[in-house]
């Protein structure tokens, strides 16, 4: 495992400032980029070990912040635009291939749940990027979620009906919990709810377990699997094989629609691959591995 340095980047995208940061292996030759996308409400800091673990592999990794998150321009705050994002990770693909430490034709796009979503669906159409890892990605929503009842699910349709209508009239986002213990109202309940939201908010992150629900009425309509029959470049889907958010018979769509798809399953659930140092382990190495294929690397 070589050196990493790090830098902070920044572009511009739908009118706005978007704050990165780019992780360099040790060398001045230009390396392989790996341009990863953070999942729904998630910022750039909660990917930095991932990019640490690219870098020291040999491979440049970008992370960013979607607009109204993290350190990136956007108001108000803490609001999943589908479409914006998808603006943020061309702009940011864009923004890596312009620096002098990347191959410009060598770029890899990762994303994590939603942002999984986001490469392959951003891929499908730059026939520049060389391949696309997806990790616990979203492929739309299971119809009936693993412990929540009828009741909670009526309540959080009218949250989400309520601040899509707030939106709609201007009016100042209705926040719920990005992650709940079962029973809350939010978008996820999990019953590692506490030491997954421990994990992602520990340190200085920037993350918070806040977020407009408003976003799950386009995700409704958002087909990544369209996207993923219309790659024509290597993917690697790595689910969980417990996972209840991102369920595997939904997920294991996108490597069974895409040309060059393929499957990893490990054991866990969604939440593993944030808090179980093994799973992030097996699933780095994995990864590394695929890329390092897909590229040609020695």
């Amino acid at each position: 495992m070589g050196q990493v340095t790090a830098v902070d980047v920044s572009f511009a995208s739908n009118g706005g400032r978007r704050a990165g940061r780019l992780y360099r292996p040790e060398g001045s030759h230009p390396a392989p980029c790996v341009v990863m996308c953070a999942g729904f409400g998630s910022t750039a800091d909660r990917l930095s070990g991932w990019a640490e673990v690219f870098a020291a592999a040999g491979l440049a990794a970008m992370v960013f912040d979607y607009g109204s998150f993290g350190r990136s321009d956007g108001d108000p705050r803490q609001v999943v635009d589908i479409d914006g994002q998808l603006a943020d990770v061309r702009a940011a693909v864009a923004c890596a291939r312009a620096g002098g430490a990347v191959d410009a034709d060598r770029v890899v796009l990762w994303g994590n749940s939603l942002g999984g979503a986001h490469a392959i669906t951003v891929a499908a159409d730059d026939p520049r990027i060389a391949a696309v890892v997806a990790q616990i990605p979203f492929n739309g929503f299971p119809r009936r979620v693993e412990g929540r009842s009828t009741a909670q699910s009526l309540r959080l349709t009218a949250a989400i009906l309520r601040d899509a209508l707030r939106g709609r009239l201007g009016l100042a986002p209705h926040y719920i919990p990005l992650v709940g213990e079962p029973g809350e109202i939010a978008i996820t309940n999990a019953a590692e709810a506490k030491e997954h939201i421990s994990t992602l908010a520990g340190g200085d992150s920037l993350w918070r377990n806040q977020v407009a629900p408003r976003a799950t009425l386009r995700m409704m309509r958002y087909r990544p699997a369209d996207a993923a029959a219309r790659l024509t470049v290597p993917l690697l889907v790595c689910l969980a094989a417990d996972d209840a958010e991102t369920p595997q018979e939904l997920s294991s769509q996108l490597a069974d629609r895409a040309p060059r798809g393929r499957l990893k399953v490990y054991p866990g659930t969604h939440f593993s691959f944030y808090t179980d140092p093994r799973t992030r382990q097996a699933v780095a190495s994995d990864q590394i591995a695929f890329i390092r294929e897909a590229l040609a690397l020695p």
